[in-house]
């Protein structure tokens, strides 16, 4: 039998549960199909939602162990592993309230559990039956990426998708890839007592940031006890009964009860059938045009199935740009020159737009606005002292930025959104900042940037010159 429906979208996750959600409500027939059996991706079962849980945890307990300095009674939390990955089950399972599969169906989306499979062009099958559509939106997201370290496999290692699974916390954990996944967990299992070391093969850790935020992280890591392994190779692992050691090019080895693997994602595509259908891919994913259509033009493919960010938010962006052709033949493009990224250590670490190596990379002529956060007065009150904004202002406009900040994730949105309207910079300057807040900082740094011109001889002779021949 033959299912014959108006849209396809493979994948149930953030970008494939809008697309059906939307196309299904404003009356197209559709059907998602979703490989394993429950919806909401890895974002909500093996990622964001349960390594933030985590990460909050941490920071409780880091603040119980450091309360001294606040004034309070400190101590050493006892650290019950079980009731932790207790509370992160029951946070996924609230939010998946959201993405129960009946919701859908109420919605009149035809919900499937099993591996779907291109068989043509506009055909697929699940379960052995065949359904054909006009259109398909492939979401199938992304999976850890191994790397090939010899002996790896048997030696036995974690990755987001087990690591959340754990219930005992292990003595000594060592970190393959010092990126924003590796980072957050590094030092969230670090503040909840396991030894820690990461080991990057970069030269430094947190290789897509400028390199004073890298160094300036860098030293709170290791401040908090987390050891670091930069320009490194891993030679081999190994295991002794309970005990692992991976053995690195330096000639330190490092031993660990736990392996962590977080050397970045590579695209789900294995077993779509994409050569049946005639969609072009490559190892990093499948090939779009900025409409997000495939070589197969009634073929889409959103999130990070294609790229070039792997980011829930950019799956749910792309899906928008999707919906406005599928449903309204909008011919929307993709712009990614405002895109947020955020790393969720503690501080935060936000960045956008451009980086100032890119910017001398592509010759650009620009100012730097910085100001550091210990200088303004709500961190004061916090005990906070480390972290830093630096604007990138090229022709007197935010063209990107990068921020280590408690709470910078929120805070880099004033500066997206002064990127997006293409704001002269010192709109923020006029802006209004409440006091006292986090977000001063946008403002004092661009009134540092500038205090010289605003106190120059020039205009101080100006100053004296109106107020003597002005009443």
């Amino acid at each position: 039998m033959t299912r014959k429906q108006d849209l396809v979208v493979i994948g149930g996750g953030p970008g494939g549960l809008v697309v059906a959600s939307v196309a299904a409500q404003l009356g197209l027939r559709v059907t998602l199909l979703e490989k394993s059996d429950r919806l909401g991706g890895d974002c909500l079962h093996s990622g964001c939602i349960p390594s933030k849980t985590l990460i909050h945890s941490a920071r409780v307990a880091h603040l119980m162990r450091t309360a001294a300095r606040y004034g309070l009674p400190g101590g050493i939390p006892e650290i019950d592993m079980d009731r932790i990955i207790d509370r992160i089950d029951t946070v996924i399972g609230q939010i998946q309230t959201h993405d129960d599969p009946e919701r859908f169906r109420s919605y009149g989306c035809d919900v499937r559990f099993g591996a779907a499979r291109f068989t043509g062009p506009h055909e697929v099958t699940v379960d052995g039956e065949m359904i054909t559509a006009r259109r398909f939106v492939v979401a199938t997201g992304s999976q850890p990426a191994i790397p090939r370290i010899p002996n790896l496999v048997e030696t036995g290692f974690e990755t987001n998708e087990t690591i959340f699974k754990r219930r005992e916390l292990p003595p000594r954990l060592a970190v393959i890839g010092g990126g924003p996944v590796g980072l957050e967990l590094a030092q969230a299992f670090a503040r909840l007592g396991s030894q820690v070391s990461i080991i990057e093969l970069g030269n430094r850790i947190l290789p897509v940031a400028d390199a004073d935020v890298s160094e300036n992280l860098a030293r709170v890591l290791e401040g908090e006890g987390i050891v670091l392994h930069t320009g490194v190779k891993i030679e081999h692992a190994r295991r002794d009964g309970d005990s692992r050691q991976l053995a690195l090019s330096s000639g330190a080895t490092v031993e660990c009860e736990r392996i962590l693997v977080a050397a970045g994602r590579q695209p789900a595509i294995h077993g779509l059938g994409l050569d049946q259908a005639g969609v072009e891919y490559t190892p990093q994913g499948i090939v779009v045009d900025r409409r997000l259509r495939t070589s197969q033009r009634h073929i889409h493919a959103i999130g990070d199935v294609c790229g070039p960010h792997q980011f829930t938010h950019m799956a749910e962006y792309q899906a928008g740009v999707v919906l406005a052709r599928l449903l309204f033949r909008i011919p929307r493009k993709v712009d990614y020159r405002v895109v947020p990224r955020v790393i969720f250590t503690d501080p935060e670490v936000a960045f956008i737009g451009l980086s100032e190596d890119q910017a001398k990379h592509q010759g650009l002529r620009y100012d730097i606005a910085r100001f550091p956060v210990h200088d303004i007065d709500r961190a004061v009150t916090e005990g906070v002292s480390e972290g830093f904004i630096k604007i990138l202002i090229v022709k007197g406009r935010v063209t990107g930025a990068s921020l280590m900040a408690p709470h910078a994730g929120e805070m880099i949105h004033e500066l997206a959104l002064a990127m997006q309207v293409n704001a002269k910079v010192r709109k923020i300057t006029g802006l209004i900042h409440a006091y006292p807040t986090w977000s001063q900082i946008h403002r004092r740094a661009v009134n540092a940037r500038y205090s010289g011109f605003l106190y120059s001889g020039k205009v101080r002779l100006l100053v004296r010159t109106l107020n003597r021949i002005l009443p």
